[in-house]
């Protein structure tokens, strides 16, 4: 019996390499913002977020 698996193995590598650029973007995401809002003066950080909790209805006050 001849199985041929070569398929399975570029959609197995295709599977991984898209799972690591996902990864890889979410961290860089999460970096971008940690550091944007950490370098931001305090009232625009204060703004943002509070207009965030208070467009998806979540009382901050």
């Amino acid at each position: 019996m001849n199985v041929n698996n070569s398929a399975s193995l570029e959609h197995s590598v295709s599977v991984s390499a898209s799972k690591n650029l996902q990864i890889f973007a979410a961290a860089a995401l999460g970096l971008i913002i940690l550091f944007g809002v950490g370098f931001a003066p305090m009232d625009i950080a204060h703004n943002a977020a509070h207009d965030t909790r208070h467009s998806v209805a979540f009382p901050c006050h």
